[in-house]
């Protein structure tokens, strides 16, 4: 009984490790499909476009239902912290 467990716990890990596979593979497609995104967000926040967005939002020149999340200074300063993390993962 010895090797049927042992195959069979073998064949487990190699069924949960071709799923983590799959998994990170359709994540890094998503991944690199944003990249341009992630360029674009990056080049905004740093621009004098955002801080005139920002300063606008803050005086409330914006429209109360517009979706600003992207203004928010700590969530888009985040992300691209994030995503400078995941790129030194992903190097090493």
């Amino acid at each position: 009984m010895e090797q049927i467990e042992r195959i069979t716990q073998m064949e487990r890990k190699m069924e949960r490790a071709a799923m983590a596979v799959l998994n990170l593979s359709a994540a890094l497609e998503e991944y690199e499909a944003v990249q341009g995104d992630i360029i674009t967000l990056s080049e905004y926040y740093s621009s004098a476009e955002w801080k005139q967005d920002f300063d606008d939002d803050e005086a409330g020149k914006l429209p109360t239902g517009l979706k600003r999340g992207v203004l928010s200074e700590d969530g888009i300063w985040n992300l691209l912290e994030d995503v400078h993390e995941l790129n030194n993962r992903l190097k090493a």
